[in-house]
């Protein structure tokens, strides 16, 4: 399969691994790419360069939850695929848990229903390593059991049940896309931002970094561009339909060792401050690729070291211009 000449919606597209998907999708040379968002994390200037790069990009400012605002959106547009990446994220779900989970199941409810109703082919939908909850096996595969420890889990596990169970009942052609710990360019950095851009950011800041729990922790962390890879490459390969698909490194690192990198980085040599432990965290996480590695060669090709230096000259560069 390719998505040459295909016309293709990113929901959250305006988002952190949503606008570098919009990046990579531009390579294929598709007919029109269009990202709906309604910006509670999302921003402008995430997909500011890919305006100018594809004049065949079009944004909906809407909330991917409203099943009869996004039929609108197709009947105009008629899409063929939807890569689902819209999402409230995790830490929403410690101060918001109600909507943080209706959000979520009614956002993959309508682009399922949309699918039912055959207003498109195809649906990639990303799900989260935050599913499995704590690792019960040293390496974690997709046949791993779904504990999710927060509401925000709860809702990625109910969203990926929901999507199995319209599959099968009605014969849609799926692929769940679960990525372990992403990080990158234009990860939150603000309201619900992730432990790698708060880091940074406090240390750009002159202050200390904040180590939750013991630092021991551990996350299979990957960087963006080679999870975006991995969302064209699934498509591609009808081998992975009605399948989930861990998108991992098989590796995992420390939290305590993932913020001594950065600190490195920014050449800081001062203390680190611990603080007690989020509640309901994960302790430990490293994902099994061999899957995805079968199905379509995956491959994590960028290494930790080298991903942090990248994302560390991003948030630099940004914060000077």
């Amino acid at each position: 399969m390719s998505l040459k000449d295909k016309r293709i919606v990113v929901t959250g597209g305006a988002g952190f691994i949503g606008s570098h998907l919009v990046d990579r999708l531009i390579k294929e040379e598709p007919e029109k790419i269009i990202v709906v968002d309604n910006f509670f994390l999302g921003k402008h200037r995430n997909i500011e360069e890919a305006f100018r790069k594809f004049s065949a990009l079009k944004l909906y400012y809407q909330d991917a939850s409203h099943y009869e605002k996004m039929k609108n959106i197709f009947k105009i547009e008629r899409p063929d695929v939807v890569f689902n990446l819209a999402v409230v994220p995790l830490l929403t779900s410690h101060e918001l848990p109600k909507i943080t989970c209706e959000d979520n199941i009614s956002i993959t409810l309508s682009v399922l229903e949309l699918l039912k109703d055959e207003l498109y082919d195809t649906l990639i939908h990303c799900s989260s390593s935050e599913a499995y909850g704590t690792a019960t096996e040293s390496i974690m595969d997709e046949n791993h059991p779904l504990h999710p420890t927060t509401p925000y889990a709860a809702s990625k596990a109910a969203s990926d049940l929901l999507v199995e169970s319209y599959s099968n009942t009605f014969d849609l052609d799926t692929a769940i896309v679960r990525p372990f710990n992403n990080y990158g360019p234009r990860q939150n950095e603000g309201s619900y931002a992730g432990v790698i851009p708060i880091t940074i950011q406090r240390i750009m800041n002159g202050q200390k970094p904040v180590i939750h729990g013991d630092g021991l922790q551990t996350r299979d962390y990957i960087y963006v561009k080679d999870v975006v890879e991995a969302f064209v490459d699934i498509y591609n390969h009808e081998s992975t339909r009605g399948k989930v698909m861990n998108i991992a490194t098989g590796k995992e690192i420390t939290i305590l060792d993932m913020v001594t990198a950065i600190a490195r980085e920014l050449e800081y040599g001062g203390e680190f401050i611990f603080e007690d432990e989020r509640p309901a965290d994960v302790r430990r996480h490293r994902g099994d690729i061999t899957l995805a590695q079968k199905s379509f060669g995956f491959e994590a090709k960028t290494s930790f070291d080298e991903g942090i230096k990248m994302t560390v000259e991003w948030y630099l560069e940004t914060t000077h211009n």
